[in-house]
């Protein structure tokens, strides 16, 4: 086994220290300075893995984004697109909720997402949109729209549920459950035919 860099050892104790005070401390209080002493670092070197406490938490992010092998196994099982799709926006709820600071910026993110998900790292929103591909697949998700422009849809109807509930709104496992079947089935009246 390969020992890490000091540079690797350094910036995922850094993220480590960072996670903990944001859960703690929540993200405006927590400073580069807290960090460092929480991560047994100095200031200095902080500084020089990570350009701001924004870059931390961005990096926080893509590293819960990384974990999403467990569902693409899933997902290669074939198994029901719409209990996936409850899996995966209900751990992301429960861990937006016990990490509500960095929650909001990953949920309203300071750039505007694009249609296509970014490339060369796994992100939330190409799970998302493969996830809907599957469901196409599968023949219970419609065929006659893009995926791509399905997921913002599903992803910007969730992130505004779950900012309501970040900021003291009720939301249980009930409303994301409810949140994909009105995404699913639409708003519009159902037809008899």
């Amino acid at each position: 086994m390969a020992i890490p860099k000091r540079t690797e050892r350094s910036r995922t104790l850094i993220l480590d220290a960072a996670d903990l005070a944001f859960r703690e401390l929540g993200f405006a209080d927590t400073s580069v300075e807290e960090i460092a002493t929480r991560a047994g670092l100095t200031r200095k070197t902080v500084y020089n893995l990570f350009s701001s406490k924004e870059e931390i938490a961005l990096q926080l992010i893509a590293r819960v984004e990384a974990g999403d092998a467990i569902y693409r196994a899933h997902m290669e099982a074939n198994e029901d697109v719409f209990v996936l799709l409850e899996l995966v926006f209900l751990d992301s709820a429960r861990w937006c909720m016990a990490n509500p600071s960095i929650a909001r910026l990953a949920l309203a993110p300071a750039e505007r997402p694009s249609l296509e998900p970014p490339t060369g790292r796994p992100t939330f929103q190409r799970l998302v949109r493969d996830l809907l591909v599957l469901g196409q697949r599968q023949g219970v998700i419609r065929k006659d729209e893009d995926p791509n422009f399905m997921s913002l849809v599903l992803l910007g109807i969730y992130a505004q549920a779950m900012l309501t509930a970040l900021s003291g709104g009720p939301f249980s496992e009930d409303d994301i459950r409810r949140l994909i079947r009105i995404v699913v089935e639409g708003i519009g009246e159902r037809s008899l035919s």
